[in-house]
């Protein structure tokens, strides 16, 4: 079965702006459509080339829309930019990323399974746990250094830190010992 038709799909929040396009460039359709009546529309069309911006939503549509037969085809945001022949809105870029799909040295973008996103989000999160890690520990050297104490960089000297707020004899004031105590508390957490 050969494909005919070329849809670019702006997706949004609520609303999704489509254009249709013969495979050649001649215009077939442009429909506004909500979250919950794009699915419905999409499922009715016959096969197509689906084409949309890589970005939140994209990979979760791609594989919803490739359920319905449809070919789907990512295109990194920067490359459909120069296409956008009108005042931006949602119907220009629509129809920008149909024109630019057509390009054939267009490169596009492999939609993403569940697993793979899911360990994509696995990643960012262990990453920010590490950032905040790192931040909690230099806060802890900047408060103490304001008192005079140098504490070398990394996350191995955390058990020097915790020896002179603890020191029976510190010449610390008290609430700046209970706050950095409060942030190796933090600093255990997140380590954990």
């Amino acid at each position: 079965m050969s494909i005919d038709t070329m849809i670019g799909v702006d997706l949004a929040k609520s609303v999704f702006q489509v254009h249709g396009a013969s495979m050649n460039g001649e215009m077939r359709f442009q429909r506004k459509l909500s979250r919950q009546a794009f699915p419905t529309f999409m499922a009715q069309q016959p096969a197509a080339a689906v084409v949309m911006e890589a970005c939140g939503s994209a990979h979760y549509w791609a594989r919803v829309l490739s359920g319905f037969g449809h070919e789907v085809r990512l295109i990194a945001p920067r490359y459909v930019r120069p296409f956008v022949k009108r005042q931006k809105n949602d119907a220009a870029d629509a129809e920008a990323i149909v024109v630019a799909a057509q390009r054939p040295e267009m490169r596009f973008v492999e939609p993403k399974s569940e697993a793979q996103q899911s360990a994509a989000i696995l990643y960012r999160s262990r990453q920010r746990l590490v950032r905040q890690r790192t931040e909690t520990v230099n806060a802890l050297r900047a408060a103490l250094y304001e008192f005079g104490h140098v504490i070398p960089q990394g996350i191995r000297h955390v058990g020097r830190i915790r020896a002179i707020l603890e020191a029976p004899n510190s010449d610390l004031p008290a609430l700046m010992r209970e706050e950095c105590l409060a942030m190796l508390e933090q600093l255990a957490v997140l380590s954990g």
